[in-house]
């Protein structure tokens, strides 16, 4: 079964005057493409009867050619030649100036289905400036790549907010770009002139790899579909001194250092029984990133794509028993600010300081449940997809 997203449908006879004879933004990039792979800044820069004005970047810039978290300079975009605004440098919203020449903006970018994958705030923050601004906002919906069914992980505390967590919700929050943009508009008081292009044919209990669609990688350390099961777990592993596996061709599905015994580990999380998941040692050496050069041991998660599969609980129960079997080298990282990167990523302190203190991944999940209780009612009603 295919799936027709909205970015196809914004080209429809009932959809496309939210755009017809109006000057044009759009927030984008290269993963911003339909079904045949033909990219939607392309599409309506070769339109007639509208007139695409401007063009705006998230992190990894327009076309993704930057690695994460490098600032992207503003400039023209080599495809259409329209100027090219980047919403990842010194700014991360549109400016009054910018708005004040459109008529509408349109958001169309892959997201993961993640609190703390950035796409998410730029969105977000776009949001607000074009309802400061009067500018109507339409968003082109994408399938969550997790599916609409999966929540788990905790809740994120207002107190830890940044750019990667701005609103409180959980981890996995089982909603699709639109579904989530009408909840943060509602519940978070952004009060845009929000619109939304749903899909056809998506159902929340569809993986990728069942949408038929191609998959475009959102970010450079995001190449398949694999990668994005495993990520809502497995990006903690960035808040500490261990390879998440960037600088390889399998980042986060392979974790590692100098320190760790892989073949120890790999036994050690196999005796967890772990539903949905197999763990291999392996050894890898990476050309960038932590470790660089240097030959790291750990583990490769090979996962199948059943709804047992629960990828915070999974990353969490790696984290914890590498933590467990290395002690004396294990650390938390920390930026020269002194933030703790991993706090900043699970949104509070509390679940460093339980690990810290011995707290079971048994435990965490138990206090997540409970978090999530509200958010779980909440969510009922931006529900725009059947099961």
């Amino acid at each position: 079964m295919s799936v027709r997203l909205g970015c196809e449908r914004l080209f429809d006879n009932d959809v496309i005057g939210l755009v017809h004879g109006r000057r044009v933004g759009l927030i984008t990039n290269h993963s911003g493409v339909d079904g045949d792979l033909r990219a939607t800044a392309d599409r309506l820069h070769a339109a007639d009867g509208m007139e695409l004005r401007l063009l705006f970047g998230p992190e990894h810039g327009i076309r993704g050619d930057a690695e994460d978290g490098v600032a992207i300079d503003t400039g023209s975009d080599a495809q259409t030649g329209v100027a090219a605004v980047s919403l990842y440098g010194e700014r991360r919203e549109p400016t009054a100036d910018e708005l004040a020449g459109l008529d509408v903006m349109l958001f169309d970018i892959q997201d993961v289905g993640v609190r703390f994958y950035t796409y998410l705030y730029t969105m977000s923050l776009a949001m607000v400036a074009c309802a400061r601004a009067g500018v109507p906002f339409v968003v082109l919906d994408r399938p969550n790549p997790l599916g609409g069914v999966v929540i788990e992980g905790n809740m994120l505390d207002p107190g830890f907010a940044s750019f990667v967590g701005l609103f409180p919700i959980p981890v996995c929050y089982g909603l699709t770009i639109g579904e989530l943009a009408r909840l943060f508009n509602e519940e978070f008081g952004i009060g845009a002139d929000l619109h939304v292009i749903d899909m056809l044919g998506w159902r929340r209990s569809m993986h990728w790899q069942d949408t038929g669609l191609p998959w475009v990688a959102p970010s450079p350390n995001m190449p398949t579909p694999d990668t994005v099961a495993v990520y809502p777990g497995m990006c903690f592993i960035e808040g500490t001194n261990v390879s998440e596996g960037r600088g390889t061709t399998r980042p986060f599905e392979q974790v590692g250092a100098p320190y760790i015994d892989g073949f120890a580990l790999a036994r050690s999380l196999a005796a967890e029984d772990l539903p949905g998941v197999r763990f291999r040692p392996v050894f890898f050496r990476p050309a960038f990133g932590k470790y660089e050069g240097q030959t790291c041991r750990g583990v490769q998660l090979h996962t199948s794509h059943g709804a047992a599969f629960a990828p915070v609980r999974v990353g969490f129960s790696v984290l914890a028993a590498i933590r467990r079997a290395c002690p004396d080298d294990f650390l938390w990282r920390t930026s020269p600010k002194g933030i703790h990167n991993f706090d900043k990523l699970a949104g509070t302190d509390r679940i460093r300081l339980a690990i810290d203190a011995g707290a079971s991944v048994d435990d965490l999940l138990v206090e997540w449940k409970y978090q999530r209780a509200d958010f779980e009612d909440i969510r009922q009603k931006y529900l725009q997809y059947p099961f």
